[in-house]
């Protein structure tokens, strides 16, 4: 065993149900890091992001309607488990400096729009409750920083130190929204089955998993009657065996006290989440990427358009694999369904050429038996986000990616060229197919990239350490899937990252 792990540690480790195996490969790969992905180029609408005419999309929501009215399993899953303290960054810098009054443009424009916030009312009545004045009394004595204490501490609203998904962002005439609620909305407009059933899977973290349930609880009865469905909700947290343990600058084993410490692997580690659901079709669209009701016919319009793309590509893969399977076919046969691999799927292996029939049938058999994802594509404009790039996988195939900055050697000009050049982003808009043609589920585990992973530096009480996180979601995570993208508009893309992106036109109700 290792000499950096004590008997102690082996012990906990043990009562985690943690791999000790598993533990010293992650200290072995702080040393030698995770290698850079061969890009070949990047994805654009003329090769690689297919662009729907509005004549196409019609008929593709037509596919989703009727595949949704057939009796077949959707989920909506929905990654909730990330803290809010990020939206409120500004504000918590503000509350630890000097000034007593606003000193910047983002603090100004948080309290110039102050009423404009969902969560106002909320805020006044604690205000009142707490510091004996309301919010606009507070601001006229000067006391904007007890309003944010209010706001954003725990013996207020605690707005930082909730998930997103629990605070109000949109304000209607009659009531004012969670992320969650608009997430209920979100499924039955494009998710619900034939007998009205809607299924929401949330990914929470265990602190927050009752304040959902609440939630959950106080609001469903009447989503269920405005919009004639029943909801089926169920949540689950990371789990504990995916937590990755951190290092020091030497890359030993960080320790907090005597112990080890571990971290959560990040979004990758929901991978494990998502396999345990056994839809034939899953939704994934993080939390905070919501609007309200009426920039939502849009939103519906655009997730059903993917769908029935999805719907439409895997059943010609599953006609396929029947064809295959059935032992009787033509070289003709085996050759469309290589161009159809190679042009609908965008995967391509130059060695296919030297190929035997017999030999060629294998390929293609493995490669169309696959989990499948469509995700959709925005026009690049800055944000942050994995690209869409044709990558080299590491049996010697080219197929579509969606890759971070970090998976790719910058240092390299032609690859910086190509990673500066992408049209476009993925915001986490995602279609997933993940049963066979005979209708088993895969299992996404035997899919991932395990060379995709990140290496963070991060703080604990002031000590440097490193962090691993595990091959993205919708990374490395799916690096092993069949990958489609197709171009939906920015509209579709509307993330809260700063608490004054709710002051956007699209998060105005």
């Amino acid at each position: 065993m290792h000499q950096t792990f004590t008997k102690k540690d082996i012990e906990k480790l043990n009562i985690q149900g943690l791999d000790i195996i598993e533990v010293q490969k992650q200290i072995d790969r702080f040393k030698t890091g995770f290698p850079f992905l061969e890009i070949v180029n990047y994805a654009t609408n003329d090769k690689g992001i297919t662009v729907l005419s509005p004549e196409e999309a019609d008929i593709y929501i037509n596919i989703w309607d009727g595949y949704s009215r057939s009796g077949h399993s959707v989920v909506k899953f929905v990654p909730a488990s990330g803290a809010a303290s990020r939206m409120f960054k500004d504000l918590f810098e503000f509350l630890q400096r000097k000034s007593e009054s606003p000193d910047n443009d983002s603090i100004s424009m948080f309290f110039d729009n102050i009423r404009a916030f969902a969560f106002f009312d909320d805020l006044n009545s604690a205000c009142v409750s707490k510091k004996g004045e309301d919010v606009e009394s507070l601001i006229l004595h000067g006391r904007y920083k007890d309003v944010l204490e209010v706001l954003l501490l725990k013996n207020g609203l605690n707005y930082g130190g909730l998930p997103k998904g629990l605070l109000k962002f949109h304000a209607y005439e009659n009531c004012n929204r969670t992320p969650v609620e608009e997430h209920l909305v979100e499924g039955a407009l494009y998710a619900k089955s034939n007998d009205g059933g809607v299924t929401l899977h949330f990914t929470v973290s265990p602190e927050h998993r009752q304040l959902f349930k609440e939630l959950i609880s106080m609001v469903s009865d009447s989503y269920e009657q405005a919009f004639d469905v029943k909801f089926d909700i169920s949540f689950s947290e990371q789990k504990k065996k995916t937590d990755t343990i951190a290092v020091d600058d030497n890359n030993e084993p960080f320790r907090d006290g005597e112990d080890l410490l571990f971290r959560p692997g990040g979004h990758g580690a929901l991978i494990e989440n998502l396999n345990d659901l056994s839809a034939d079709i899953i939704f994934i669209k993080n939390i905070d990427n919501v609007v309200p009701d009426k920039f939502k016919d849009e939103e519906a319009y655009y997730k059903k358009m993917l769908a029935g793309y999805l719907v439409d590509v895997q059943s010609r893969i599953f006609g396929y694999l029947k064809l295959i399977n059935s032992g009787v076919y033509s070289r003709e046969e085996l050759l469309e369904i290589l161009y159809f691999l190679q042009d609908k799927l965008n995967v391509k292996n130059p060695d296919t050429k030297y190929l035997e029939d017999a030999e060629l049938v294998l390929y293609l058999q493995k490669k169309l038996n696959r989990p499948i994802r469509v995700c959709g594509m925005v026009k690049n404009v800055g944000e942050a986000g994995g690209g869409p790039f044709f990558a080299v996988n590491e049996d010697g195939t080219v197929s579509l990616q969606i890759l971070e900055s970090s998976q790719i050697d910058l240092d390299d000009p032609r690859k910086k060229d190509l990673f500066v050049k992408g049209t476009h982003f993925n915001p986490v808009d995602v279609v997933c197919g993940v049963k066979d043609f005979n209708g088993e589920k895969f299992d996404l585990i035997t899919f991932i990239d395990e060379n995709t992973g990140f290496i963070s530096k991060k703080t604990k009480e002031g000590r440097a350490l490193k962090a691993l996180e595990l091959p993205g979601l919708w990374n490395g995570a799916m690096s092993d899937w069949n990958t489609v993208f197709v171009e939906v508009p920015l509209s579709t893309f509307n993330p809260v990252k700063s608490v004054n992106d709710l002051l956007r036109k699209e998060h105005r109700s």
